[in-house]
C-alpha cells in the first residue's frame, strides 16, 4: 500500500508470467499437499506435547467464530483496494457496525440489527469514498479520521441511548447495550456425532482431521454461513464478471480504464461503500453473535488484523480466508487454555523456521537462512526450558502471529498497481 504517491502512473507494459522473473502459482493438488503436511505436523505436535486442545472441535469452532469478523473486515479491504483505494478505516467501520447492529438488534430482531450494522459500515465507507475519490484526500489520513470519528460517534450515542429509560432497565450502560436475541445456529447431527466419536479416540492424524471437521459442522451460526457465501460471491463477481474486471482495472490502471470508457469514480465509490458494508457486517457479527451486546472497544483491532489477513492473502479471497482462519485460530488459542497450547505450538514454530532456513539455503539466500536457523534454535531452547508461556505473551499471540505472517509472506506480495494513488477525472482523455 502506497500512501505517499500523488499521481497515477502511466500504463505499464503487460508482464509475461512464467518466465525467469515470473511467479509460480501453486496448483490445487500442491495446495492440498501443503495442507496435509501442515496437519501431519500439527498432529505430531499434539502427540509429542499432549496438548490435545490444539486440534479439538471446540477450539476449531471457536476459531471459526473468531475468524469471521476478521475475514469480513479483510474482504472489505479487498473490495476497496482492488479498486485502488486503501482503506485503513476498516476498524472504524467495524465499530459503527457493532454499535448500530446492537442498537437495532436489542429493540427489534437480530437480523434487522445485522442490516443496521451493514448500513452503519456503509456510511463510513461513503465518507471515505467522498474524501479520497472526490476530494483526493490522502487515503491513510482519511482512514485514520474515520477510525477516530467512529469511536467518537459511538461513545457519544452509547451514553445518550443506552444509559437511560428502557435500555438502562434492560442492562444498558454508557459503555454497553442491552442484550439482543440469538441468531440461530446449525449442526449436522450425523456428521457432528461421527467426527466427535473419532476425535475421542485420539488417533494420530485421523482424530485431528475429525476434530477440525467436527468444529466446522457443529453450532455454526447462520451469519457465518452468510459470510462464507460472501467470500464465494466476491470471487465470482470480481474475477468472473465484466463488472469485476472493470472494477479491478480501476485499481490496476485507472487512466487506461477511463480511456476505454470506464467511469472510474463510480466504480471506486461502489467498491468503497461495499467495503464499508463488509466491515460493518463483521462488526455486527461481534455484537450480535459473539457477545450479543455492544461493548466499547470490542473490535480490539480486528479491522487492522483483517487488513493484514488481506495482505497475507495477496489481495485474493482464498488467501484472505486462510489468513483470517490462522488469525482466528491464534485468537482462540489465547482464550482456551492458552498457556499450554501456545507452548506446544512453539515446537511447531521450530519446525517451520527450520524448514524455512533449509528452503532459503537451497535458494542461496544465506543471510535469511542463517537468521531463520538462529531464531529456530532460540525458540527450541525456550520450548525445552519451560513448561508454559507467560500470560502476557499468550494474550499477544494474535498480534505476534500477524507480524510473523506478514514478515514471512512479504516476498510474494503483489498489490494492485494503482493502490492508494490519487486519481483525477479526465486523466485518461
Amino acid at each position: 500500500m502506497t500512501a505517499t504517491a500523488t499521481t497515477t502512473p502511466p500504463p505499464a507494459a503487460p508482464r509475461v508470467s512464467g518466465g525467469k522473473g515470473g511467479r509460480t502459482r501453486l496448483s490445487f493438488p500442491m495446495i492440498l499437499l501443503i495442507i496435509a503436511g501442515a496437519l501431519v505436523a500439527i498432529s505430531a505436535v499434539r502427540v509429542i506435547t499432549g496438548a490435545d486442545d490444539i486440534t479439538s472441535s471446540g477450539l476449531i469452532s471457536a476459531s471459526l467464530a473468531l475468524a469471521v469478523p476478521i475475514g469480513l473486515a479483510g474482504l472489505g479491504g479487498l473490495w476497496a483496494e482492488r479498486a485502488g483505494v486503501v482503506n485503513i478505516g476498516l476498524e472504524g467501520m467495524m465499530i459503527l457496525g457493532t454499535f448500530f447492529g446492537a442498537w437495532a438488534g436489542w429493540q427489534t430482531d437480530p437480523w434487522i440489527g445485522v442490516l443496521a450494522g451493514v448500513l452503519g459500515g456503509m456510511f463510513g465507507g461513503l465518507l471515505h469514498a467522498v474524501a479520497t475519490v472526490t476530494f483526493g484526500v490522502d487515503h491513510i489520513i482519511s482512514g485514520i479520521a474515520i477510525n477516530i470519528l467512529a469511536l467518537g460517534i459511538t461513545t457519544y450515542f452509547a451514553k445518550l441511548w443506552f444509559n437511560s429509560g428502557e435500555a438502562a432497565a434492560k442492562g444498558g450502560s454508557p459503555k454497553q447495550s442491552p442484550p439482543s436475541d440469538d441468531i440461530a445456529t446449525v449442526t449436522l447431527p450425523g456428521l457432528s456425532d461421527l467426527f466427535k466419536n473419532i476425535e475421542n479416540h485420539e488417533w494420530f492424524f485421523v482424530s485431528d482431521v475429525a476434530g477440525i471437521l467436527g468444529g466446522l459442522v457443529t453450532d455454526v451460526s447462520l451469519l457465518t454461513i452468510v459470510a462464507i457465501l460472501l467470500f464465494v460471491g466476491t470471487f465470482a463477481v470480481l474475477w468472473k464478471t465484466g463488472f469485476g474486471l472493470r472494477l479491478r482495472s480501476c485499481g490496476e490502471n485507472p487512466i487506461a480504464a477511463e480511456s476505454l470508457g470506464v467511469n472510474v469514480y463510480k466504480y471506486k465509490y461502489i467498491a468503497v461503500i461495499i467495503s464499508g458494508g463488509m466491515a460493518g457486517l463483521g462488526g455486527a457479527f461481534l455484537s450480535l453473535v459473539t457477545s450479543h451486546i455492544y461493548n466499547e472497544g470490542q473490535t480490539g483491532g480486528r479491522g487492522y488484523i483483517g487488513l493484514a489477513a488481506m495482505i497475507f492473502g495477496n489481495w485474493r479471497p482464498g488467501g484472505l480466508a486462510m489468513g483470517a482462519g490462522l488469525f482466528g485460530y491464534a485468537d482462540a488459542l489465547q482464550l482456551r487454555n492458552g498457556g499450554q497450547s501456545v507452548h506446544a505450538l512453539l515446537l511447531l514454530l521450530v519446525v517451520v523456521l527450520v524448514g524455512l532456513a533449509i528452503w532459503k539455503y537451497y535458494r542461496k539466500a544465506f543471510v535469511p537462512a542463517a537468521v531463520s536457523a538462529v531464531i529456530g534454535a532460540a525458540v527450541l531452547v525456550w520450548y525445552l526450558g519451560t513448561d508454559t508461556v507467560p500470560t502476557e505473551f499468550v494474550t499477544a499471540t494474535p498480534y505476534i502471529v500477524t507480524l510473523l505472517v506478514l514478515s514471512l509472506s512479504a516476498q510474494r506480495l503483489r498489490m494492485p498497481k494503482a493502490d492508494g494513488m490519487r486519481y483525477r477525472k479526465g486523466q485518461g482523455k
